[in-house]
């Protein structure tokens, strides 16, 4: 036994301290303990709050909810980066009930209990006061005539055709970011393509900004409608900062154009730590751009393949919670994303996740992870549940599907849905009732969710609220993260014990290692009576080890391209 070295030693504190460190930093805000009223008016409340006792990192913002006592369902938002508010325009005499949620780049803590402050009634001194009466009567006078200049105005506007949201919709978007806006209820996703005109509804999602304003420094891509670049923008009072820019291609059509931007005019409705950020497009110039905040690490998909095995569990599940954060967000938007899948999550430095790709059109007509329907066009046959192919019926359940699928995608570290089965077989087996097998050294209770959200009844599966809600729970009992997927389980029951493997691809082990770029073993393999692919089929995790197979990475190379071959011989999955 070779004892820990000092330098070993002090590498595997740093490893658990910075593994710790992730933890906390992964994990949403505490609730908001306590609220104090400040200033009460008839109109209006403040109120003050102290930052959460556990912030888990920086507070960006606060959000404050708050209805009329016995009101619930007419509900008020306020937005702002203080511990303080003041709401206005309330009812005289009437109590008020206030929650405050923090949000950090994990995303929003859960909603404070409920506190309840009452405004002050209308003061009756002064109608007993008989000489106010004149001012009364003045003051009645005077709102009459404003009363009528105003509607006067306003039924002129409307015969222009113009409203104060169509003039300067940028306005109420600005006041809202920096927490002066209120917003009844919960904002709701408006589709771009029900304007007349797609320029009005870009214009009014998506700030304009100054070609002059933005530096190109590379190519990192190249999209369905043009070159995917990286650069700088500097906004006048604002320091310069690194963005990502989508270029649209010379020549192209109006309706290039419409698709092209119309993208931007979805993202730019949504704002949420786990939603990729747009800054703004660039349209009265060429050529026409897409700026949006640029994520260091890019897509998810290729992130995992370059870093196999390199992340704890618990970095695993930060991931995913943040991306079942964002499309919760989407969800209660009333937003269907029609192709969520790891290549279209992007990742930051700090890997933290956030949703992207919102082109519907490239979805349904050129994706090459698309299949043809029976009905014509195409979609992302192996992220996409059954009743979307069958009946092109999407909605947030069967995005929760799509999740489950990159739940898979994460914890094999980017492995392909299905491996090289053909769409039409995937299509078929899912149907009959199969499921991908659960990924190597994945905890029972991630296999479970997967296998929750791939329940074929839609109404089964579970909200994405109580998706994020459950990973929490995970990640603040790790411990519940110990327990794996046995490995026998792993493969169907369905399979004859003795099934032979020598009947597939591989004529002897030698070729079969070859093939998955592992040759380097061949030699161990036979000296240790590995010799053909039936001894082969037993191999185990501790097997491999044994034989001195000992990076993380070609352990999993070696056992997933063993499972493949397995699940091959019953199509493919495993059956729920």
């Amino acid at each position: 036994m070779m004892s820990l070295t000092s330098a070993g030693a002090d590498c595997l504190t740093n490893h658990v301290f910075l593994s710790v460190l992730f933890f906390f930093c992964l994990a949403a805000p505490s609730p908001v303990s306590s609220v104090k009223k400040g200033k009460i008016t008839k109109n209006s409340i403040s109120l003050s709050w102290q930052e959460p006792d556990r912030p888990n990192g920086i507070i960006l913002e606060y959000e404050i909810k708050y209805f009329e006592k016995d009101q619930e369902t007419s509900y008020t938002i306020i937005k702002s980066k203080e511990t303080t508010i003041t709401a206005d325009g309330l009812k005289p005499g009437s109590a008020y009930v206030f929650q405050i949620r923090a949000r950090t780049a994990a995303g929003y803590g859960g909603f404070s209990r409920r506190f309840e402050f009452e405004t002050s009634p209308v003061s009756v001194a002064a109608s007993s006061d008989q000489s106010q009466i004149p001012i009364i009567v003045v003051s009645v006078t005077v709102g009459v005539i404003l009363l009528a200049v105003v509607i006067g105005f306003l039924l002129s506007g409307r015969r222009c055709g113009y409203s104060k949201a169509k003039q300067d919709p940028e306005e109420e978007k600005m006041h809202f970011h920096n927490g002066h806006i209120k917003l009844p209820g919960v904002r709701t996703y408006i589709d771009p393509h029900t304007y007349e005109d797609p320029n009005q509804a870009v214009h009014e999602f998506a700030k304009e900004i100054e070609a002059s304003c933005i530096t190109i420094e590379r190519v990192i891509g190249a999209g369905e409608f043009g070159e995917v670049c990286s650069g700088r923008l500097k906004l006048q009072g604002k320091r310069e900062f690194p963005v990502a820019i989508k270029t649209l291609k010379v020549g192209y059509t109006e309706k290039q154009r419409r698709d092209f931007l119309g993208e931007a005019s979805i993202m730019g409705q949504f704002d949420h730590p786990n939603i990729i950020h747009l800054e703004g497009v660039v349209t009265k110039s060429k050529p026409v751009m897409i700026v949006t905040e640029y994520m260091e690490n890019g897509s998810l998909d290729t992130f995992l393949k370059k870093n196999d095995g390199q992340f704890t569990v618990i970095q695993l599940v930060g991931m995913l919670r943040g991306i079942a954060s964002g499309m919760k967000y989407l969800s209660d938007m009333g937003y269907v994303h029609r192709d969520l899948a790891a290549r279209n999550i992007l990742i930051n430095s700090n890997l933290v996740c956030k949703v992207s790709d919102f082109g519907l059109s490239r979805v349904l007509e050129d994706d090459p992870e698309a299949a043809y329907t029976t009905r014509g066009g195409k979609i992302p046959i192996r992220w996409t549940a059954p009743e979307a192919i069958a009946f092109r019926k999407f909605t947030s359940a069967s995005d929760v599907w799509s999740y489950g699928i990159v739940m898979w995608e994460v914890m094999s570290y980017g492995e392909r849905p299905y491996w090289e089965m053909t769409n039409q077989d995937v299509i078929k087996a899912v149907e009959e009732g199969y499921r991908l097998p659960s990924p190597m050294d994945c905890p029972a209770a991630l296999y479970q969710l997967m296998l929750d959200c791939w329940q074929k009844d839609r109404n089964s599966r579970p909200k994405f609220d109580e998706i994020v809600s459950m990973l929490d729970k995970l990640i603040r009992n790790p411990s519940s993260l110990k327990t794996l997927v046995n490995a026998s389980s792993r493969v169907s029951n369905l399979l004859v014990e003795h099934s032979p493997l020598g009947s597939s691809a591989y004529r002897s082990v030698g070729e079969w290692l070859e093939a998955i770029k592992m040759g380097r073993y061949t030699e161990i393999f036979m000296e240790n009576g590995y010799s053909s692919m039936d001894a082969v089929a037993q191999v185990t995790l501790e097997d491999l080890r044994r034989l001195g197979v000992t990076l993380v990475g070609h352990q999993k190379k070696i056992m997933n391209s063993l499972q493949e071959m397995k699940v091959q011989l019953v199509n493919g999955m495993v059956p729920l």
